[in-house]
């Protein structure tokens, strides 16, 4: 036998790694993984059993936490949050010790997670957990630097966080270590099927000095989530399923709890003809069969140009004949075993049910193992293309151009992650902006640090882990804010109009004024009993009417900068010009003297966002690459607004500046008691050069106007000033297309400039590889 035919026959021999050193610890500790609350282990109870996925063998008992015992664990996070947030010195020390234990116990929690997640020992140890200790390097710095660079920001207080199964000990890291450097306290509860790398954490941060009550950890199942969820927290930080992550946005619902999702996705898998083939098969072997495709941002969507299909689909199988299946312990593995049962049969049942395309198979052992599956032929609108599978099964289909790519790409309800493969960086760089996910990565796949955030767009969630975009979510404005008196407006007449030619405002849709569909106004008195006019009452048919017209000025966000601020400067010359009149108006509403110094504000306010259009930069992260990761600021979308009732031309100008400094598009329900100030506004529109349905104006009842749109599919973002307490309604209508909030809870908000431009982005970060 030559040496050629040897290699080109031999199969590897196993390597297995001992388990015995991981089941030991186990033993230690009661083989139970219980609670650890205020720096102790407390209930330690057999409620039901972690298994091992590969061997179905139980590994140890699990202690499902009560209500109660969720409340002790709060109590504990509670007292002790005071102390933890005054020194970010002192926590910078404690998460660096954390890394530093971590990394000396970097084999037994890689052995260990793979014992209880069934997942190869070789992405364990050289993944999971090196990326877990690189958080807790990482954020240790920024509790460093907390004080300077972040002056007025603060702890948000106690944070319940809830992960998922497929990365038990990197979704951990990903919330425990930038909560603890912004000076919080936490309570995780792991997910009921891998609880154990948690329970070796708790062990670290024992002997990493970590405060009592500072961690806190509290297994069970779904029931013990509800629970924490439902808990006197002041955070929820949720990973998994988008149908859990809509029920958490409905209970969180008018709480004041802040809350970050990251859901599900169905991330497309570009290939273009100009790729790299043999690079794009083996990166999409990462994309979809690491962790068994148990992984929410996996490449599970493959979108392939036509002329190169075949030869890719030829290529791939040959890859997939290539793969090893079998004990996740085996560092010669690629593909471990499902996490349990119930997973499996959700895969098969599935993939059972198509019945649309040609499906490869490679073989794959008996047990809880899935083969990994490749399904070409699919149209866009099949199950298979639109629904996570969650599991290592690949669905394909074809296009011809760039622009086909793009539409085909975004054709979901997801926006998690992307890939673009192309040898062209013009193209990739084109096509990347254009992708509706929170992470793009080119010529590479599941590419993560601590320095870049992760998140989602859509259905996705919102929020971002990683980098100083996701400190945002741990942290809060410094100060109290002022509980709200709801306004209400004038109602006595006195029978002599201040202006005796009748006056009815209209609404501003699209550019052009409209009149209300329910063909109904309402009369605006003085404080005196003067008849100033009468208000438009828009409805839900007028809501739809503006969202039509946000969706046809789309164009607004491919602007430049440049453009917009001009536009912004543009609105202030004309609004300096009857500045006289506005101040007169205002007046006349509120009965007050503040007039003329609110329409200042106004005016300074357009400058002041004229002047951060072109200035809100992205940032170039500095990730552990031979490459960048841009993190790039896009305009949400749609926002609608219910404006401020106390400053009727200020509280209207406040929101619209900034969102349109960005890109946005914006529907504006005005001042509800004082709204002639907004509908004078629109004139200084129509001569300001502001293309139409960028600003479009809306009168009426915010309580009306509030639900509609919230629920509407097509609104991307909805804040709420007004007097009127509507966040929980607006919370939990959001769920349907779970789109980003921003409420006042009742309270008077006094956000910084950074806090509007912040609100109206999103960051994409777009990860570029170089060299060769």
């Amino acid at each position: 036998m030559t040496v050629k035919e040897i290699f080109d026959t031999m199969d590897y021999g196993p390597a297995p790694e001992s388990s015995a050193e991981a089941l030991a610890w186990l033993a230690d500790h009661g083989g139970i993984a219980g609670h650890y609350i205020n720096g102790k282990w407390g209930a330690m109870r057999d409620d039901f059993a972690t298994n091992n996925p590969a061997t179905g063998e139980k590994l140890a008992g699990v202690t499902k936490g009560s209500a109660e015992e969720i409340a002790l664990a709060v109590a504990a996070a509670r007292k002790a949050q005071p102390a933890w947030a005054k020194s970010g010195h002192k926590r910078a020390r404690v998460l660096y010790a954390i890394a530093r234990l971590m990394q000396k116990h970097a084999r037994l929690l890689a052995v260990m997670e793979t014992l209880d997640n069934g997942k190869p020992i070789r992405e364990s140890r050289d993944i999971d957990v090196p990326l877990a200790i690189r958080h807790f390097y990482h954020h240790a710095g920024f509790a460093q630097l907390m004080k300077s660079e972040l002056p007025d920001r603060e702890a948000l207080g106690v944070c319940g966080q809830i992960i998922p199964w497929n990365f038990p000990l990197l979704m951990l890291a990903w919330k425990i270590a930038p909560a603890l450097a912004m000076g919080n306290t936490v309570v995780l509860k792991p997910a009921e099927y891998t609880p154990l790398t948690a329970m070796v954490f708790a062990d670290i941060c024992t002997q990493a000095g970590v405060p009592p009550g500072v961690v806190n950890i509290v297994t069970g199942d779904g029931d013990t989530g509800a629970a924490l969820v439902a808990a006197d927290v002041d955070k929820i930080a949720f990973t998994g399923s988008t149908e859990v992550g809509r029920k958490i946005r409905e209970a969180t619902a008018g709480s004041g709890k802040a809350l970050s999702l990251e859901l599900g996705g169905k991330s497309p898998y570009i290939v273009f003809e100009d790729a790299d083939l043999d690079s794009a098969v083996e990166g999409l072997v990462d994309a979809i069969w690491f962790n068994q495709g148990q992984v929410c941002c996996a490449g599970s969507r493959l979108l392939v140009q036509e002329g190169i299909a075949e030869r890719f689909y030829t290529k791939l199988k040959s890859r997939m004949d290539g793969l090893r299946i079998g004990d996740p312990l085996d560092k010669c593995i690629d593909v471990g075993a499902i996490v349990d049962p119930v997973q499996l049969d959700q895969i098969a049942r599935m993939v059972g049910a198509n019945t649309e395309g040609e499906t490869y198979q490679v073989k794959a052992p008996k047990g809880c193992f899935y083969p990994p599956t490749l399904i070409t032929g699919l149209s866009p609108a099949s199950t298979l293309m639109q629904e996570e599978i969650f599991g290592p099964v690949l669905v394909a289909t074809t296009f011809r151009t760039p622009s086909e790519a793009v539409e085909i790409a975004n054709n979901t309800r997801y926006g998690l992650a992307a890939s673009v493969w192309s040898e062209n960086i013009n193209l990739a760089l084109d096509i990347a902006p254009k992708l509706a996910a929170g992470i793009v990565w080119v010529n590479g796949t599941n590419m993560m640090d601590a320095a870049a955030g992760f998140g989602g767009v859509r259905e996705s969630g919102f929020g971002r882990e990683g980098g100083w975009e996701g400190l945002a979510g741990y942290t809060k404005s410094t100060g109290t804010a002022k509980t709200l008196k709801q306004i209400a407006a004038f109602t006595t007449e006195d029978g002599h109009p201040a202006d005796p030619l009748d006056r009815t405002a209209k609404l501003y849709i699209g550019g052009k004024q409209a009149r209300p569909d329910g063909g109904y106004s309402s009369p605006v008195y003085s404080p005196r009993g003067k008849l100033l006019g009468h208000a438009s009452l828009a409805n839900r048919k007028d809501i739809r009417n503006t969202v039509e017209a946000c969706n046809a000025a789309k164009g607004w966000s491919k602007t430049t900068g440049h453009l917009r601020a001009q536009i912004l400067y543009y609105i202030a010359e004309n609004l300096s010009a009857r500045a006289e009149e506005f101040a007169t108006r205002i007046n006349q509403m509120t009965g007050g003297r503040g007039g003329a110094e609110e329409v200042e504000g106004a005016i300074r306010m357009l400058f002041t966002y004229g002047a951060w259009a072109d200035k809100y930069d992205g940032q170039v992260h500095g990730v552990p690459i031979r490459g960048v990761a841009l993190a790039m600021k896009e305009p949400v979308g749609n926002i609608g607004i219910l404006c401020d009732d106390v400053a009727p031309l200020g509280g209207l100008v406040s929101v619209m500046a900034p969102a349109i400094a960005m890109g946005n598009r914006v529907i504006l329900v005005a001042s509800e008691p004082y709204p002639l100030a907004a509908t004078d506004f629109y004139q200084v529109l129509d001569t300001s050069d502001v293309p139409a349905g960028v600003v479009n104006i809306l009168t009426g009842s915010h309580a009306e106007l509030a639900p509609t749109l919230a629920k509407h599919l097509d609104v991307d973002a909805v804040w709420s000033f007004s007097s009127s307490d509507l966040s929980a309604v607006i919370e939990q209508a959001s769920a349907g297309n779970l789109k980003r909030t921003w409420v006042n809870y009742g309270k008077a908000l006094t956000p910084s400039a950074r806090d509007y431009l912040a609100a109206s982005t999103e960051v994409k970060n777009i990860w570029i590889p170089y060299g060769e």
